[in-house]
């Protein structure tokens, strides 16, 4: 079983900052990919950011030069520093891992609101 465990979320003005963090337990050692998805209310889920083992990363156009994703050494904890967050960041935020199958956390709320 693996599981996967996100935290962070929360409300901010926009302009403002937010860091998540994802800690992946269980069965498997590492995960070769890990990353986040996001999902807003009528949208579908969408890539924010991935990162490969190797450090190679991906992001979704609409969070370029202002969200940063990094993983820890053990291939078990991946963040996402938010900055410059606009209210169209508000989603639902899922955590992904990728080792063999796929893996899904439960999603954190980032709400940007004045």
């Amino acid at each position: 079983q693996v599981q996967l465990v996100e935290s962070g979320g929360g409300l901010v003005e926009p302009g403002g900052s937010l860091r998540l963090s994802c800690t992946a337990s269980g069965r498997i050692v590492s995960f070769s990919t890990m990353g986040w998805y996001r999902q807003a209310p009528g949208n579908e889920r969408e890539l924010v950011a991935v990162i490969s083992g190797g450090g190679t990363t991906t992001y979704g156009d609409s969070v370029k030069g202002r969200f940063t994703i990094s993983r820890d050494k053990a291939y078990r904890k991946v963040f996402l520093e938010m900055n410059s967050l606009k209210p169209e960041d508000t989603a639902v935020y899922y955590c992904y891992a990728r080792e063999g199958g796929r893996y899904w956390g439960q999603g954190t709320q980032v709400t940007v609101s004045s």
